[in-house]
């Protein structure tokens, strides 16, 4: 029912935004060249119920370019392999310079891939770059089979073997566990292809340590409390139908309730930016949330393992995750180095939750162990914006090139 009522209110929505979108196209174009405040005021209300909706299909990554050395270099999308539930996407460079591997793990957790642009196109100046592109599994037909952590996990490996065992990780959040995972079952099992480093950055490695409101809204409930409430049917008009997902509508809703007047703030700046003429603040606005209200829907097995196992028990952390059946341990973590990154104001992933990595990780060289705080970040500035491109960026090429 809770996915039917969501589709009956996006549904019921629909005739209004056309309405609205057929009046911004008759005003709009005179509203902003010079006329009266009302005009523009008029054309802004139309523009906001224009965006009154979420979207469930990826944005595109609009990295066409990138500058290396002294010349911009043409960049295009590649799929080198497709998964049910993700692909392994490449952003080929029209450049035959020999560069490191670079495989971003994205987290699974209501967004696409994209909102790694940022992490992705500054890693592109120096790195052959790939990214887990996961799908949306509203769309992934029931004959799929389901998609739990080892299958994640299953992924992963799939991916780092078809690139080959000269890949450096870079996992942003949640999926930090999950790497630590890969790279722990990889070198149990004397793999030829384990990475060469893995970066994880901003990630639950040990909810235990300081924990967030986040971490303790995941233990408020019992994890059949989870299966009850949150868990919905897709409907049968999508090629997934019928399978049990965790909607993406649903993490969303708890994203914006956790800073809910910062955005209801930042809807009105934008209506107030584009009533006043101020096209470019109201753009960066609209560019954020055009990402933000672009959601996906988790497959249940993998969402409720997730809390349960990284959430609610810490699994890893505590040395009882098994893989498959068999324990997982990342003392067998010999080869691939580890630098672990964290944002002082992370309200999400709190200091020490991701650092806790190295003490898992006791089988490595200290040479071959960092870890990086970065001053004055919250969640996202630890993989996106200024200080990412210019202070935590260089840490992580360093790592990279010194493993290569």
């Amino acid at each position: 029912m809770l996915y039917l009522a969501y589709q009956a209110q996006s549904d019921l929505m629909n005739p209004a935004r056309m309405l609205s979108q057929s009046a911004l196209a008759v005003i709009g174009a005179r509203a902003m060249s010079g006329q009266p405040m009302d005009w523009r005021a008029t054309a802004a209300a139309y523009e906001m119920v224009t965006r009154a909706g979420l979207t469930h299909e990826r944005p595109p990554y609009h990295i066409d370019s990138v500058r290396e050395g002294n010349r911009d270099v043409p960049v295009t999308e590649e799929i080198v392999l497709s998964l049910p539930f993700g692909s392994l996407l490449r952003f080929r460079k029209d450049s035959e310079a020999p560069q490191a591997k670079v495989l971003v793990v994205a987290p699974m957790s209501g967004h696409f891939a994209t909102l790694l642009r940022n992490t992705v196109a500054t890693l592109l100046r120096d790195h052959d770059v790939y990214i887990t592109d996961w799908h949306n599994a509203r769309d992934v037909p029931l004959a799929a089979g389901p998609f739990g952590y080892d299958d994640y996990v299953d992924t992963l490996i799939r991916f780092v073997e078809t690139l080959g065992s000269e890949t450096h990780i870079v996992a942003v959040c949640q999926p930090c566990v999950q790497v630590l995972t890969a790279a722990a079952v990889m070198a149990q099992a004397g793999s030829p292809f384990q990475p060469r480093s893995m970066t994880l950055m901003a990630g639950p490695v040990d909810t235990r340590i300081n924990p967030t409101a986040v971490n303790k809204l995941a233990m408020e409930k019992p994890i059949d409390w989870f299966g009850r409430n949150l868990i919905a049917t897709v409907p049968s008009r999508y090629p997934g139908g019928g399978r049990k997902v965790y909607p993406g509508f649903v993490q969303l809703g708890a994203f914006v309730a956790m800073n809910l007047q910062r955005h209801v703030n930042a809807h009105i700046d934008m209506f107030l930016h584009l009533a006043t003429g101020e096209t470019e603040e109201a753009q960066k606005i609209k560019a954020f949330y055009d990402e933000y209200f672009a959601v996906l829907d988790l497959p249940a097995e993998f969402y409720l393992e997730t809390v349960q196992w990284i959430f609610q028990e810490a699994r890893l952390a505590a040395r009882t995750l098994t893989y498959r059946g068999e324990p997982v341990d990342c003392r067998a973590i010999r080869r691939t180095a580890l630098l672990t990154v964290e944002g002082e104001r992370d309200d999400i992933c709190a200091l020490g939750q991701t650092s806790a990595a190295h003490d898992l990780c006791s089988g490595l060289k200290p040479f071959r162990k960092r870890h990086h705080m970065q001053a004055g970040v919250g969640h996202y500035g630890v993989f996106s914006g200024r200080k990412w491109d210019g202070q935590i960026y260089p840490i992580v090429r360093n790592m990279i090139l010194a493993n290569s």
